[in-house]
């Protein structure tokens, strides 16, 4: 049972005024919209509240503003805001905001500006809470990239107001909750990235939780130093193999098992097709050679270890995956991934930015059972830390 309500629990809200949390920060290039993804995931909510007769008036932040400038405010997103939302969008500022909502008719869309133009936001200032309280009756927050913040609008409102999360909220927080919270054993993890330091308390909470690790990209040369393999030149954080160790006596404990490469792609440079590129057993790595990819075989193995499990949640690449042909090992095995999702024996969820890349790059992302666009807050997420906009919600 869930511990939250959804636009299902509202109820009748022809005339209301719902503050609906969403975010909106995406990147323009000369004044234009260079990706909407952002903007696509906030379809569904906005429409279904507009379409049922409530007032949506849009919460979301732009930017990291010290000041209110025109190059941050919210006012240039309404005309192509409108045309992915297929309906009409009112910009309203903070200036006579409240005239502005009051003049609103049910089934109106309006954006606000930029919540951190308000100093108080981010500190969740009670003033700034209830200043945005006062134009709303309803609260619901879409937006789970911005959960891991306790700002005035992800967090503070949910104590005022009647909360509630949107639909891109609901998905994601129950797609979690199938990869960690409740999922079905085996569970396989992957981790990716350059530094161990980054992934520290993912790698620590994972060990408790998962029957399989899988870790890759340069921060399993920092493991794989911990094991006596010489690494080369990799990118290796040689003073963590110590925590590396701790690591593997911890999934020891809980019957976790860490697999590691044992066949690599390497080369003298950090360049596409370098002609010194080599496929190599991890203990014949050169002294003046990087490990920049997995192998093909240790990538066999690894499917064969998808292969047994039902649930499968994926944190960053396992090699240098932006420089060709480094990204043959992520888009091998987020292929079988994503064979293994579409005949139903395998539950996958993805996130983070690189890693969305990563699937996309493998043509990957639409056959996995959910992928998120959440940076900091998935990454949080794995860490097993408590989201205040997401605990807002649960209370």
């Amino acid at each position: 049972m869930r511990s939250f309500k959804t636009l299902d629990d509202m109820g009748d809200i022809a005339g209301k005024r719902v503050l609906l949390r969403e975010d909106l920060n995406v990147p323009m290039v000369d004044g234009r919209v260079s990706d909407d993804t952002r903007l696509r995931a906030t379809v569904p909510t906005v429409a279904e509240l507009a379409d049922r007769g409530a007032i949506v008036l849009i919460l979301a932040h732009f930017g990291r503003p010290k000041l209110p400038s025109a190059d941050l405010s919210l006012a240039q997103l309404a005309t192509p805001y409108a045309a992915v939302l297929g309906r009409s969008v009112q910009y309203v500022d903070w200036e006579g905001d409240a005239a502005a909502v009051a003049a609103l008719q049910p089934g109106d869309v309006a954006i606000l500006e930029n919540t951190r133009f308000f100093g108080g936001e981010e500190r969740n200032d009670p003033t700034t809470v209830a200043r945005f309280a006062a134009l709303g009756d309803l609260y619901v927050n879409d937006a789970f990239s911005a959960a891991h913040r306790a700002h005035a609008s992800t967090e503070g409102l949910a104590h005022v107001l009647p909360a509630f999360a949107g639909r891109a909220m609901e998905a994601e927080l129950d797609a979690l909750d199938k990869a960690l919270g409740n999922p079905a054993h085996p569970v396989a993890a992957v981790v990716g990235g350059a530094k161990v330091s980054t992934k520290l308390d993912v790698l620590r909470h994972l060990v408790a939780r998962v029957d399989h690790l899988i870790i890759g990209g340069g921060m399993a040369n920092t493991f794989l130093a911990a094991r006596g393999v010489a690494v080369g030149k990799s990118l290796c954080e040689h003073e963590l193999t110590g925590t590396a160790d701790a690591i593997f006596t911890a999934a020891e404990a809980a019957n976790c098992t860490i697999h590691l490469p044992y066949d690599v792609v390497v080369a003298k440079e950090f360049a596409a097709n370098p002609p010194s590129l080599r496929t190599c057993n991890v203990h014949e790595v050169g002294a003046d050679e990087m490990i920049l990819d997995i192998g093909p075989a240790a990538v066999e193995a690894l499917a064969d270890v998808l292969k047994t499990c039902r649930t499968l949640v994926w944190n960053g690449p396992l090699g240098a995956f932006e420089t060709l042909p480094f990204d043959a090992a992520t888009v091998a095995l987020a292929r079988t991934a994503a064979a293994l999702t579409s005949e139903g024996s395998l539950v996958s969820v993805a996130g983070g930015g690189d890693t969305v890349a990563a699937l996309n790059q493998a043509g990957a992302s639409d056959s996995f059972s959910f992928v998120s666009t959440a940076g900091g807050a998935f990454l949080e997420w794995m860490e097993g830390k408590e989201l205040p906009g997401v605990a807002a919600l649960s209370r």
